[in-house]
């Protein structure tokens, strides 16, 4: 089982100057197209770049120069690829079959296609797990299932290697889902947020729950739940960290939840949260993006903020040093506003181009 230790820290092959050029030429020849980024810890060919170097600043997705990407999301050591065409691409480690292609390879330094029964409109990955949303609102996961994370039921098995579709939300049209390290979370087209998997720190958002001895209640759910204390709030966006999951509502405000929230937005407002916790020094948002130790936040303009652990850069500022307060990331975003973001425990993606009245899903 992959543990959750400190991958290599190690900049392997990586030149800033032969960086500087190659996104110099890749503009002056893409001029105003929109295009996919990656950077950070380059392990198991994470980043789809045909090699296990890390990326200290934002390198565009040559893979997909052919077709244009509609998502990008980013899991523990794999990232999945959404095309406009809806078809779903998945790159890095395999050991769970969080790939989604069979158990039979280990990783995959370049995006290899996943087979969907259907046309997919939104792709997420949480540590060793992966889902699609197909146009029709149906959800399908697949990876590792040891918490319930995959909302299978407690008889499914504890590694699914292929999409298999959640029976338990017939009826319900789900628009989008994020993924965390052992949990999952789920919003339908009404704004009603469903979340299962492992419910330690809160992450959930179903609070705690006692026997009439006191103890403590199994906080996993094997099958997705409704979060009541979201009820009457229209939800649009959802995010799942390592322990702790955050979602926007349609006006802007970002509700979080999860017993060490506070660390990882560094806002100090919603400690030991176990229920939905109002941010309100966050406003205005589009979209938050929770990573295993980092956050991004995507604003209503365009402008992309990062903060928390940053292992490998995967805060896209340039350096390595530990950033406790917002800060925006440029590199190629400087001039062009950012349409889609995605954390993964150590690796950032986005989305960013001039043509962005195109409807996106990440």
């Amino acid at each position: 089982m992959l543990t959750r230790r400190p991958l290599t820290k190690s900049i392997i092959g990586f030149n800033s100057e032969t960086w500087k050029r190659k996104i110099t030429r890749w503009f002056a020849s893409d001029s105003g197209k929109r295009f996919g980024a990656v950077w950070g810890n380059g392990d198991f060919g994470r980043l789809g770049l045909g090699n296990l170097d890390s990326q200290w600043s934002p390198v565009p997705c040559s893979s997909f120069d052919r077709e244009m990407l509609k998502g990008i999301a980013c899991g523990g050591a794999h990232t999945l690829f959404l095309t406009e065409s809806g078809r779903v691409y998945a790159t890095g480690l395999n050991n769970f079959g969080q790939l989604g292609i069979s158990d039979e390879k280990r990783f995959s330094t370049e995006p290899v296609e996943v087979r969907i029964p259907k046309e997919a409109m939104h792709i997420s990955a949480g540590y060793n797990h992966s889902c699609v949303v197909t146009a029709d609102g149906e959800l399908y996961m697949w990876g590792v299932n040891s918490n319930g994370q995959l909302g299978l039921g407690k008889k499914s098995a504890k590694a699914v290697h292929l999409p298999t579709k959640v029976d338990s939300l017939d009826g319900i049209v789900i628009k989008r889902a994020a993924l965390g390290s052992d949990h999952s979370i789920a919003v339908a087209d009404g704004g009603e947020v469903f979340s299962w998997g492992d419910g330690r720190s809160g992450r959930l958002g179903h609070g705690h729950e006692s026997t009439f001895l006191g103890f403590l209640k199994s906080t996993s759910e094997h099958t997705p739940r409704l979060i009541k204390e979201l009820e009457g709030i229209k939800v649009k966006h959802v995010a799942a960290g390592m322990l702790h999951s955050a979602c926007v509502d349609e006006n802007g405000a970002v509700y979080i939840f999860g017993e060490r929230a506070t660390n990882r937005v560094s806002f100090g407002e919603a400690n030991k949260a176990t229920t939905p916790s109002l941010i309100s020094t966050l406003l205005d948002c589009e979209e938050v993006a929770c990573g295993g130790y980092h956050t991004c936040v995507l604003t209503k303009g365009g402008d992309l903020y990062s903060w928390g652990s940053n292992e490998n850069g995967c805060l896209g500022n340039g350096s390595t040093s530990v950033s406790h307060l917002p800060e925006r990331v440029e590199g190629p975003f400087s001039k062009s506003p950012v349409s889609k973001v995605s954390c993964g425990w150590k690796h950032t993606a986005a989305i960013s181009g001039k043509n962005s009245q195109m409807k996106l899903e990440i």
